[in-house]
This record gives structure tokens, sequence and C-alpha cells, in this order.
């Protein structure tokens, strides 16, 4: 049994659901990332890259940001409830996503029809369906949203795991029978496979909720819902029809969406509004960041979104810390020590080896059309990229979920600065650098929101005996071991890498040495972290078999 959202309130059981929680979002990431990178290896082969530039980085633009721009800032300001709330006025609250959905999906639609560069039809047939779809797409999956939160607020962490495996996995099939037998179709196969996906997603859980409602294991769980006619919205007689401090709540966060998503996906908009890169360019740029951010996308973000949910039901938002519970708040510093620590060595792994090998992963996955352009200069910053993506996406985490509203605002007036900033530094370095300046903004991006979180946690703890940021030292040894992995692989790749097969075996098993050497120091130098890896997420797996 899943504890209930009561029991999570209690720091203990929230860190085992956050890290269960984590085990499994890393699990449907990989999936994900793993169908993703198969199914882009095989569509190279059979549509032109410019396809693939319209359908990953214009339309895929389109659908994240209706579904950012609707959802995001219900999601953040909702999650933080507990079972004596009054979800009628919560659903009532969340089901306002749809119609604000809508809304952008038609604005957004018409911008991208109307404002920006559309391909010719002899290179990339079928545009506007492509956009009407995936507009379409989108405001689908919303419908699912209201589900969705309900699912995580009671820990229902197997239905998002199975119903978007389900939906991706129709999706990936879909997609590689018609591109292999009719691949003239074109944006029609991607267009019909992304409406799939949302399709699936919401028949899966309606059809979840549908047999889950006033069952015995949902009166276990005290869920508030006994029958289906709950879960729409509804007049509320003598009460506020939606939750005024969520609504208040909601709000703030939504300014500041608009700013996140800017930074968040600011290379694609300059891409899309400004035309600094053609469609082929933008397909070679979206591989490769497709690639560079596996990890990032099926690790780093898991744990984002899954210690956010412990961080606020641990700490009280907006308080002192000398005013909350001196253990829950030890415990909260604790494990944000350790993850800081888990998310800079792997980022610090991918960077140090992701320098010598790029190349060699561009060649296998996409052949000489990907390895021999500038495919493995942009693979290669993008792995630095990486490593502060890591830091600043743990530090922001804790962030937001401690923030009081009146620093969340101000916070926005800081992302406004830092977001013009952004968009300037993208259209000038890839002027300059092409693809690689939208990485080398990006970084910039990132090491000023890594500043900014840094010195919010550390006034945090300022009063307190914890010092969570001490995970970002690493010891001596540890150090040299990255170190002296750096100079043997560079090495290496450059005297080996093109000498023939059996050179290049021999580079292969000089990179797979020093990582163990890496593993073996972490191992003996940090056995804290090894212990809460071992405790939070690995005893998770055992404890679900």
């Amino acid at each position: 049994m899943e504890p209930g959202p009561g029991a999570a309130k209690q720091p203990q059981e929230a860190l085992r659901h956050a890290a269960r929680l984590t085990s499994y979002s890393a699990g449907l990431q990989v999936l994900f990332r793993v169908l993703t990178f198969l199914l882009n290896a095989y569509t190279l082969r059979y549509v032109s890259k410019e396809t693939i530039g319209v359908v990953n980085v214009r339309l895929t633009l389109l659908y994240s940001t209706v579904l950012f721009l609707s959802r995001e800032a219900f999601r953040k300001a909702c999650l933080n409830v507990g079972a004596d709330q009054k979800w009628a006025q919560i659903i009532n609250l969340l089901w306002l996503i749809v119609p604000l959905g809508m809304c952008w999906a038609l604005l957004l639609g018409w911008i991208w029809l109307q404002l920006v560069t559309i391909p010719h039809p002899a290179l990339v047939p079928h545009y506007g369906i492509g956009v009407v779809a995936f507009g379409l797409s989108a405001v689908v999956e919303l419908l699912s949203e209201p589900l969705w939160v309900l699912a995580q607020v009671f820990m229902l962490v197997r239905l998002k795991v199975i119903a978007e495996s389900l939906a991706m996995v129709a999706k990936c099939a879909l997609t590689v029978v018609c591109v292999t037998i009719v691949p003239h179709w074109g944006l029609y196969i991607f267009s019909l496979a992304q409406l799939l996906y949302s399709s699936c997603l919401l028949a899966c859980y309606v059809l979840y909720f549908v047999k889950f409602v006033g069952s015995q294991e949902a009166q276990r769980k005290s869920f508030p819902i006994s029958t289906m006619s709950d879960l729409m919205p509804k007049y509320l007689y003598h009460q506020h029809v939606i939750n005024p401090r969520l609504a208040i709540l909601t709000w703030t966060f939504y300014k500041q969406s608009f700013l996140k998503q800017i930074l968040t996906e600011g290379e694609r908009y300059v891409m899309t509004f400004l035309n600094v890169l053609n469609f082929g360019e933008q397909g070679v740029y979206d591989i490769v960041n497709n690639l560079g951010s596996l990890v990032a996308r099926f690790l780093f973000l898991p744990i984002e979104e899954s210690f956010y949910v412990f961080f606020v039901k641990v700490l009280e938002r907006g308080k002192d810390i000398g005013h909350q519970k001196q253990e829950d708040v030890c415990m909260a510093a604790a494990v944000l020590e350790m993850l800081v620590k888990l998310v800079l060595l792997i980022g610090l792994t991918i960077t140090v080896f992701g320098y010598s090998y790029s190349q060699l992963a561009l060649d296998i996955y996409g052949g000489s059309m990907l390895s021999s352009g500038p495919g493995p200069t942009l693979l290669r910053c993008y792995c630095v990229y990486v490593l502060l993506l890591a830091v600043n996406g743990m530090t922001e985490c804790f962030t937001f979920a401690a923030m009081s509203k009146e620093e969340v605002d101000r916070y926005n007036f800081m992302m406004v600065a830092l977001s013009l900033a952004f968009l300037g530094l993208s259209y000038c370095l890839t002027w300059w650098q092409g693809g690689v300046g939208f990485i080398l903004a990006n970084c910039l991006n990132m090491g000023f929101r890594i500043a900014h979180s840094l010195q919010y946690i550390s006034h945090y703890f300022k009063l307190s005996e914890n010092r969570p940021l001490v995970g970002l030292q690493l010891p001596g040894p540890l150090l040299l071991a990255y170190l002296g992995s750096a100079i043997v692989t560079s090495f290496s790749q450059a005297t080996l890498s093109e000498k023939g097969l059996m050179a290049l075996t021999v580079h292969v098993l000089l990179g797979a040495v020093c990582l163990i050497i890496v593993l073996i120091t972490i191992f003996f130098t940090e056995p804290k972290l090894v212990q809460f890896v071992k405790n939070q997420f690995l005893s998770q797996h055992k404890k679900e078999t």
C-alpha cells in the first residue's frame, strides 16, 4: 500500500514518496528518451532533416508552450494540498486550465500560421495541418489535468507511469509504421501520432478513475471523491467557487511561468521567430540537443519534480526556519545537501567523458551527417550545459518550495531582466557562433540562476547550523580522479579515435577504465551519498518488487 496524503505530511513518509516517485519517473523518462532516441534514428533514414526540424522544433514548441502556459502554475499551486482541503473548490480551479488552454492554442496557432516563417510546401508539405493537430493535441491532454493533480497528491504514482508509457509506445508504433509505409505523408504522420498520444493519455486517466473512484482502495486512501460527477466543475452554494488562497498563489506562479518558459525554450523561440538557422540546421541542432539532454531529462527532471513535492510538504512556505519544526528543517537541509552532491557528480561525469566521446556517439547515432559537421562541437558544449542544468534544477527546486508569495513576486522582476538578456544573448551569439551560441547563452543564463538560488539558500539557513551547500564541495582525491580521466580520454580521443577499429576499441576501453576509477573513488570518498542513494532510491525498487 502506498501512503495517503495525510501520512505524507510526516517528513519520513514524504521523503519515501519523493524517492519512489523519482524512481518511477526516472524509469518513465528512460523509456521516453530511449524510444525517442530510437525513433529519431529510424526516421532520419526516411524523412528529411528539414521535416525533423519543423516537427521537433517548430511544432513541438507550439505544443509545449500551450501546455506550460496553461497548466504549470496550477500544478505548482495545487500540489501542496491535502485531504483536509475543500476539493470541490480545487477541482473547479483546475478545470480553468481547459478554457485557458483553448485560448492559448488558438492564439499561438494563429501566430504559428501567420507571423513566423512558413516552410516551403515542396520542402515540408502540410504545415498548416501540423499546427492545428499539435494545438488540438495540447488541449486534449489538458482535459486530464485535474485527474493528474489528484493522482499526484494522493500518490497514485503507477498511474502516471502506465498512462504515459502506453501513450508513448502507441505514438512511436504509429510513427514507425507510417514512416515505413507512407513516408510521403510527411507532417500528417507526426500529427496523427501526436493526437494519438494525447488521446491515449486522457483515456488511461479516465478509465483508471472510473474504476478507482468509490472503490475500497479509494476509501483506504481517504480519497475525497466518491463519484465521477464530483470530478466535474460545479457551482458551490454559500462558499467560494474556487479556493481564494490557491487562486492568488496560482496567479503568482502564472506570472512567473511566462518567464520560465522563455528561459526554458528560449533557443527554440529565437529559431522560430528570428530564423537565425534554417530548418535543416534546426533539425541537426535538435537531434544533438535531444542526445545531449538524455540524462538531464530522464534523471534530473524527475528528481526535481519529486523532491519539490517533498520540500513543500516538509517546509512551511515563507516562514522563517526559526518558526518551523527543527527536525523537519534538518531533514530538508540534509536531503538538499545529498541531492546537490548527487546531481553535481552526475553532471561532472557527463562533462568530463562527454568531451572525448561526443563524436563517437554522434557517428553511431546518425552517421557522418551528424559527426562530420558542427555536431560534435555542439554536443561537447552541451555537456558543460548539462552540469549547470543539474545544479540549477536542484537548487531552484528547493528555492521555489521555500519562497513566500512576496519573494516569488520579487524573483519575477529579476526574471524579466534575465529573460530579455537571455534572448538578446541568444540572438547575438547565434549570429556569431551558430548553434553553439544557443548553448553558450543557456550556460550564462543557468549561471545567473544558480547564483541567485545559492544566495537564497545561504540566507535561508544563515541562522541555522545546517549548511546544505557543502554538497557543492568535492574531496581532493575525487577531483584528481576527474582531472586524470579528462586528460587521459582527451589524449585518447585526439590520437586514437580516427585510426581504425582497433584504435577506436582502445579509446572506448580507456574511457571505461577511467569511469570505473571515478565510480570507485566516489564510493570511498562519499560514503554518506552512497548510503543516501542506497536507502532512498535502490531500496525503493526492492520494496516495490
